[in-house]
């Protein structure tokens, strides 16, 4: 799989999440409107490996005029919800919510922004939306960024699967982050939480560095879902080598769990500084309790070290 957006000059698709939903999988991700600004593209597919652009969610409330990105979808009830964030307004973004019946259209909370951060060791910055349920709860993870808006880190929040997500559901479960960027490759950004469930344990996929430095995907995981431990002091998933498609970085994970139990860990990636975006996905197999990459084509493994 190979897949970026055209619609709009130069191909650009960014933060991939994907859902099955009405016998076919809808994909969503950030694209560049040029001049019209950030959005989400939706992408359609049969077989996860072609897709066809579907529909795009377009600004149309005031907290979203310049922008909405990095989105994340669940279903729920035969419905699909989705999670995202406002985008360009810096310390000010924060997490939203929506809800459709199709994929396609969706209809705002009316509640929204649902969730931004509170406590002095943030800025109150929320962007990177990820859900899963878990315990008859709904988790929300998402990053933000110190006071100084420098270091880039993880929080979570949790509300009632029943609720309708609105803002007065959401309960902050930290006062401090959750993971953030401690290791060399990390620097000074650890973002786009993907988490998963094997074993009754929680694994979060999760992007280190700040994009094209290059961002590569590291592995953490938990019992609760609110204390995580990294499974190595290396990447899983690192960038490409010189030459190939995704040389600049191998960034934003998104987690996919098929009707079969097979996982695909889809992600972002370019090789000339971010000039260009491209997604692409890797199968997730597991060894004595921890996750391993499959690369399509050449069956190339990527394990944790």
């Amino acid at each position: 799989m190979y897949y970026s957006d055209t619609s709009y000059g130069r191909p650009f698709a960014k933060d991939p999440d994907v859902v099955r939903f009405k016998g076919k999988y809808l994909m969503y991700y950030s694209i560049n409107r040029r001049k019209k600004g950030i959005a989400i593209g939706i992408a359609e597919s049969n077989d996860l490996e072609s897709w066809k652009k579907a529909g795009e969610i377009l600004p149309s409330a005031k907290y979203e005029r310049r922008g909405l990105a990095a989105p994340a979808a669940i279903v729920i009830d035969d419905k699909v919800h989705l999670f995202y964030q406002t985008y360009g307004n810096g310390r000010n973004d924060a997490i939203c919510h929506a809800l459709s019946r199709d994929g396609i259209h969706f209809n705002r909370n009316p509640t929204n922004p649902i969730f931004s951060p509170a406590g002095e060791w943030n800025c109150g910055r929320a962007i990177d939306a990820e859900v899963i349920e878990h315990n008859g709860r709904m988790l929300l993870y998402c990053a933000t960024r110190d006071p100084a808006m420098k270091i880039q880190m993880l929080t979570v929040a949790e509300a009632p699967v029943k609720s309708d997500f609105g803002r007065n559901c959401w309960t902050q479960m930290c006062n401090e982050s959750i993971l953030k960027p401690e290791l060399p490759w990390e620097k000074n950004c650890i973002e786009a939480p993907a988490v998963c469930r094997h074993n009754r344990r929680l694994f979060m996929f999760y992007a280190g560095a700040y994009n094209n430095q290059p961002q590569q995907i590291g592995c953490a995981v938990s019992a609760d879902g609110f204390s995580w431990e990294r499974l190595s002091a290396l990447p899983l998933l690192p960038n490409g080598q010189s030459g190939e498609w995704n040389s600049s970085e191998s960034g934003h994970p998104g987690i996919f769990e098929d009707e079969d139990g097979q996982m695909y860990l889809f992600f972002q990636g370019n090789n000339d500084n971010g000039a260009t975006w491209f997604l692409s996905k890797m199968k997730v197999e597991w060894e004595s309790n921890k996750p391993y990459l499959i690369r399509p084509g050449d069956g190339r493994t990527f394990r944790l070290k």
